[in-house]
């Protein structure tokens, strides 16, 4: 087996692994999950996928390393407006805190199994039309400029989202305290639970969000295996990292400006190429990771006004 493979096998051992341990032995009841649980996953999630980063390095090349850490750290930042939506849903269901890991545990399988599926469409459409990549810069030029000027909504009415419609249209839903279950029977009838609900809703934002992230990650690299190994180990840490920052979110309101200038230098980058213009993968890595650390150092020393 090649290199290439080995990591391939590395990776899914890692990830299945997690899964059936953190599933079937740390988190088998449902409970509220504490800061240092968080912070040592959190710091977990991030250790493996630096020293996957330097597997790659040594074991395939330079560039391909700088590609996938670059990918990985603009999915975790495009990651941080998820999280921001995730908490307003559970914030206006009034989701009781034991609850919110299971939810975002089955919304992440969801996620990783759906991201699975957009790369590899669009790796077989990049395969096909490479064209397609100058509408994905077009796409990034456009989600950045969008950031420069959004603002945050703090408060949503979600009752009015599509996907709750759609699914109270069409689904059998109950009233009743969940009790930790997506459906259960109620007078001999399978009915569909609130806890269910917010985990739609949860996997329609994903959905939304991979819009974006999916053409960020194809703008960087073409090669499926960084595409795919660098989103699922960011969002394999997304669980960690809420429980870890719910409550200090907030206070890194700079990391949009940073993630929109992210997503307008790659969007430039990939159109750069019409006119034979190549800007080398560690020069990509390099203006990434200081748009970050620049976006987090502002926040820090121009705290948001309350």
């Amino acid at each position: 087996m090649d290199a290439q493979t080995n990591l391939i096998i590395l990776f899914a051992f890692i990830v299945v692994g997690f899964l059936v341990v953190d599933l079937g032995f740390l988190n088998r009841k449902s409970h509220k999950v504490e800061f240092k649980p968080a912070l040592y996953q959190s710091l977990f999630w991030v250790t493996i996928s630096l020293i996957f980063g330097f597997l790659i390095l040594v074991f395939l090349s330079r560039d391909l390393a700088a590609e996938f850490l670059s990918a990985y750290i603009t999915e975790k930042m495009l990651s941080v407006d998820n999280l921001f939506v995730m908490m307003l849903i559970f914030s206006f269901f009034k989701l009781e805190e034991k609850y919110h890991h299971k939810v975002l545990f089955w919304g992440i399988m969801g996620a990783v199994i759906f991201r699975g599926i957009f790369i590899g469409a669009g790796s077989y459409i990049v395969n096909q039309f490479h064209w397609v990549l100058y509408i994905f810069g077009l796409v990034l030029l456009y989600t950045g400029i969008k950031l420069l000027n959004e603002k945050k909504e703090e408060h949503m009415d979600f009752n009015k989202n599509k996907i709750i419609k759609f699914a109270k249209k069409y689904l059998p839903f109950t009233d009743n305290h969940h009790n930790g279950k997506f459906f259960y029977k109620e007078h001999g009838k399978f009915v569909f639970t609130s806890l269910f609900l917010i985990m739609l809703l949860i996997e329609a934002t994903d959905i939304v969000f991979a819009v974006d992230s999916i053409p960020a990650v194809f703008a960087i690299s073409q090669n499926p295996f960084i595409v795919f190994t660098s989103n699922i180990f960011a969002i394999m840490g997304l669980r960690a990292l809420f429980f870890l920052i719910e409550n200090i979110l907030h206070r890194f309101h700079h990391l949009q400006k940073g993630l929109a200038f992210i997503l307008l230098f790659i969007g430039a980058k990939m159109l750069s190429g019409i006119f034979g213009l190549h800007i080398s993968s560690l020069i990509s890595f390099a203006i990434i990771i200081t748009a970050l650390l620049t976006s987090i150092i502002l926040s820090i020393i121009f705290p948001k006004k309350i």
